[in-house]
């Protein structure tokens, strides 16, 4: 009787289901973040470097 009732408790119990809700949720925002920083990393490499370049040729006029 009491593995009978066990089982029943198992069965109605949803908290293992909510956790993998979560889990496969907050893996696809680490997986949306990770694409993100791939495609915006070459773009952002480009521009500091092009920054870079235009500060290096700056000069300082002193009067």
């Amino acid at each position: 009787m009491k593995l009978f009732k066990l089982v029943q408790n198992f069965k109605r119990d949803e908290d293992g289901a909510v956790t993998v809700d979560w889990v496969v949720l907050t893996a696809a925002i680490v997986g949306l973040g990770i694409a993100v920083l791939t495609s915006v990393s070459g773009g952002t490499t480009s521009l500091a470097g092009k920054i870079s370049s235009n500060l290096a040729a700056q000069t300082i006029a002193t009067y």
